[in-house]
């Protein structure tokens, strides 16, 4: 099963998405955003920037729990992915991301 995109409505009336791997697990998270349309575009930006490796960024959490982040060719972030257990589990992350972020497809749950 490939991946997708899920556009999800919060309970305060922002925008966010998720980059859901074919095995439904949550690879990447976004900022909230306060349109529809913007939320639009970021998932739009994922799938250009998402294949690039360089777009990747590794960080460490407080708790030693590594992460990453995907930027956009201006540097802001796009979006964050979980915490994992350790930098090989990370890695597969950001592998995952590449692989199912720019064929994913789009389901808009903001109706809900």
């Amino acid at each position: 099963m490939a991946g997708k995109f899920e556009l999800k409505k919060s309970k305060n009336g922002k925008f966010f998405f998720n980059l859901l791997a074919g095995n439904g697990q949550i690879i990447l998270t976004s900022e909230m955003y306060e349109a529809k349309a913007s939320a639009v575009n970021g998932i739009e930006s994922v799938k250009k920037n998402g294949s690039d490796k360089a777009r990747y960024v590794t960080m460490t959490a407080k708790d030693g729990s590594p992460y990453f982040v995907l930027k956009a060719g201006n540097g802001q972030v796009i979006g964050q992915s979980q915490m994992y257990s350790g930098e090989a589990a990370c890695a597969g992350g950001v592998e995952s991301c590449m692989n199912n972020a720019p064929g994913a497809a789009v389901d808009d749950q903001t109706a809900h």
